[in-house]
């Protein structure tokens, strides 16, 4: 089971997290450009005092001394925090004056030409070593000074740089944070609000979602909940209205059925009983009919506006249509023709849809056909695939094109007893097709033309 993920823990997680690692980038920065500051102010320092301590190495007779009065060196070590050490050796004499124990460069290849800095310990603790090499005027002997230093002033002075820094930063975090908590809650608020208001609302409210106060970065959702919502007011009226027009379709049959049942229970022989039976039979047909018709109408129309559509040969399907209704038009002596390409020609369909199409247009071609006529059913390819019923009947009056579609319309005086929902099934069926739907008469004298032309597979 996914975890629910919250839109204000995700709004806080991506500022807070970019917020505290440049936070900690720049802090690791800060401490190694305060610690090359520090140490090179306490380097100067350290140098600074072995210089000190080289104005102490005199030459006389060509002999090289050193001369530190003990006030001197009293001055040159005092330090509240740290402790300094030095060492100056002869080239010739080896160590002159200070402590044995300050580290040297072990290095071989240390250029003397400046002063060499170095880290090491001394007594266990770490120190900060300065060395450099003296050669005095009228001496050709060399004396190397080393002065070490611990490193207690440093590190409180990186201590305070660092707090100095890092404290306003993490005042200006704690602040940022708190402002970016509340500025989410009240930025968030508006959806909650639109969130409460949907809530409230029925079942049956389907009106579009108020835009007044919508963020820009939300319109797009709320224009889609708007688009489906309308969609689906759309479907549940087109669905009531579907509802309302089967029941009161469905109540003329049933009626008479009622009717003719009660008629035969009256007669008290079979013969007499014989014209009722018959007119159950037919009202039992009619219903029969009518019910195939509402639920083919009904599958014609998916709720979700979505129906999936594969590649059909239209070709192959209407040639074995017309064989399956070639009997029903011997009955009324026509004949029925079929015209198309041997190869198959593909359109993106459902084919029992298709087939039903093609049904109800024959069926209506030979109801309202004239007797011992003709029906031609024509398949073309160009330049659009096409498919067409033509008949030689009276034709439908060009005032009447408009409404023959229309669910449960009739033409007045039409014959026969349909329920007017074959048009109108074929409408809904070349609409899901997203096909063109053109009617015609064949000539002045009469005959209808219907073409249902296909966008290109």
């Amino acid at each position: 089971m996914h975890k629910k993920r919250s839109l204000k823990t995700e709004i806080l997680l991506r500022l807070a997290i970019p917020l505290i690692f440049f936070i900690s980038i720049e802090s690791v920065l800060s401490y190694f450009v305060t610690l090359h500051h520090v140490n090179v102010a306490y380097d100067r320092w350290l140098l600074d005092s072995a210089r000190s301590l080289a104005q102490e190495i005199k030459v006389r007779k060509g002999k090289i001394f050193v001369v530190l009065p003990p006030a001197a060196l009293e001055i040159f070590k005092w330090d509240e925090s740290d402790q300094t050490y030095f060492k100056i050796i002869s080239e010739q004499k080896g160590m002159m004056a200070g402590d044995k124990f300050v580290p040297e460069p072990f290095d071989m290849d240390t250029d003397w030409t400046r002063p060499v800095f170095f880290d090491n310990e001394m007594y266990g603790e770490p120190v900060r070593v300065v060395s450099m090499l003296i050669a005095p005027e009228h001496s050709s002997e060399k004396v190397f000074v080393h002065v070490a230093e611990t490193l207690n002033k440093r590190r409180n002075m990186m201590l305070d740089i660092l707090l100095a820094d890092l404290v306003p930063q993490m005042v200006l975090v704690f602040l940022a944070g708190i402002y970016l908590v509340i500025g989410v809650k009240r930025g968030l608020q508006p959806l909650h609000v639109l969130a409460d208001e949907i809530a409230q609302r029925s079942s049956r409210d389907l009106r579009p979602i108020p835009e007044q106060h919508v963020f820009l970065e939300v319109r797009a959702l709320t224009d889609t909940i708007n688009d489906l919502l309308e969609r689906l007011g759309s479907a549940i009226a087109t669905q009531q209205r579907f509802i309302a027009n089967a029941a009161h379709q469905l109540r003329t049959p049933l009626a008479g059925l009622k009717l003719q049942v009660e008629r035969a229970q009256r007669e008290q022989d079979l013969p007499a009983m014989k014209p009722a039976l018959l007119q159950i039979q037919g009202c039992a047909d009619r219903m029969s009919h009518l019910t195939t018709q509402l639920l083919l109408l009904a599958r014609s129309e998916p709720i979700d506006g979505d129906y999936e559509l594969r590649p059909v040969d239209l070709c192959k399907l209407a040639k074995e249509t017309c064989m399956d209704w070639a009997p029903k038009a011997l009955q009324r002596h026509m004949e029925l023709s079929f015209e198309g390409p041997e190869q198959a020609l593909l359109v993106r369909g459902d084919e029992v849809l298709l087939r039903e199409l093609l049904a109800n247009l024959l069926d209506n071609a030979i109801c309202y056909g004239l007797a011992k006529g003709n029906i031609a059913v024509k398949v073309d390819p160009y330049p659009l695939p096409c498919l067409s019923v033509e008949d030689d009947g009276a034709g439908i009056p060009e005032l009447e094109t408009g409404r023959v579609f229309e669910r449960f319309y009739r033409i007045p005086g039409s014959p026969g007893d349909g329920c007017g929902l074959g048009l109108a099934i074929v409408k809904e069926i070349a609409e899901l097709h997203k096909a063109r739907l053109e009617l015609s008469r064949v000539s002045a004298a009469g005959g209808t033309r219907i073409d249902l032309i296909f966008k290109p597979l």
